[in-house]
């Protein structure tokens, strides 16, 4: 019994490894298949070697002025509080937001050793507390703070409108 069943086994194996094999004629039909249909693109599209080339126009460079315009920049509104720090004014610039306060205070002393006035605020709507490096009372102050903080440690720096 084991002797048939161990036979008949072996068979079924050699049976399914040997029907699985993939035929080399196949890939060589798919292969020429795919060089005629490349000829045939060949012949229908003429190739031009020519360049294409624009003529240049040049005019004098007219006097361009270039002012400070801080409107397009995005920024938050929240209502927070301060936890810790002196009181924030009307746009501060966040470095870190933290759903623990050890953590918010870890960022904070970090900041103030590296010589910033850092605070640190809680908005109670989504229960975060938010790392303030910078604050200001005019947006442009706030922008040019943030674009600083931006090009050095903390890439991710964004602008907060206390309401």
């Amino acid at each position: 019994m084991k002797k048939s069943f161990v036979l008949c086994a072996g068979l079924c194996l050699v049976l399914a490894l040997s029907g699985c094999k993939p035929s080399e004629s196949a890939y060589k039909k798919a292969y020429e298949k795919a060089q005629a249909q490349e000829s045939q693109r060949g012949q229908e599209e003429p190739q031009t070697n020519a360049p294409v080339v624009t003529p240049l126009e040049t005019a004098p460079a007219s006097q361009t002025t270039v002012t400070d315009n801080y409107d397009n920049v995005s920024v938050r509104n929240e209502n927070v509080t301060v936890v810790s720090g002196a009181g924030l004014k009307a746009f501060s610039v966040v470095v870190g937001s933290f759903s623990l306060k050890a953590n918010a205070l870890g960022l904070q002393g970090q900041l103030k050793s590296a010589g910033y006035d850092a605070q640190v605020a809680f908005n109670p709507q989504n229960s975060m507390y938010r790392v303030v490096a910078t604050t200001f009372d005019d947006k442009g102050s706030a922008v040019q703070s943030r674009n600083q903080l931006r090009a050095g440690k903390y890439p991710d720096a964004w602008l907060l409108y206390k309401k």
